[in-house]
């Protein structure tokens, strides 16, 4: 019978991921993929704070508007992509993660980069999400 469902490993054998993501995650044929454009740390009104830690917020925000209006929960995403211009302060970024995240976490890859679309945006994070 063929899983309905999606599958979040960490292989036998594989080094404990060193940070909150999985290192597979399978969704199953004929799911509904949706891929995100990237989200950055505007707030409502397209503004875009100076630092890092507050477009994090903004940034989670965007993603769980996102990901609701489409009817699709955490749980869902499948796959996140992270580019950020600077150093990223991990605790605050897992606090945030974890407003979004239980323990059943997504694929991640992160990159630091020299710049994004705008001088001003030190962060955006693409995902990837999937109903089954």
């Amino acid at each position: 019978m063929e899983k309905t469902y999606i599958t979040r490993k960490n292989p036998a054998g594989m080094y404990h991921p060193v940070g909150n993501y999985t290192h597979i995650t399978k969704i199953p044929r004929n799911a509904e993929l949706f891929v995100t454009s990237g989200q950055v740390g505007a707030d409502e009104q397209g503004r875009i704070p100076e630092h890092l830690n507050d477009q994090i917020t903004n940034t989670f925000a965007n993603i769980g508007k996102l990901v609701s209006s489409e009817g699709l929960a955490a749980e869902n995403i499948i796959k996140v992509n992270i580019w950020a211009t600077e150093k990223i302060d991990w605790d605050y970024m897992y606090e945030e993660w974890a407003k979004l995240f239980s323990s059943d976490y997504p694929a991640m890859t992160i990159g630091y980069i020299k710049e994004l679309g705008l001088p001003e945006l030190k962060i955006e994070i693409e995902v990837w999400a999937a109903r089954v």
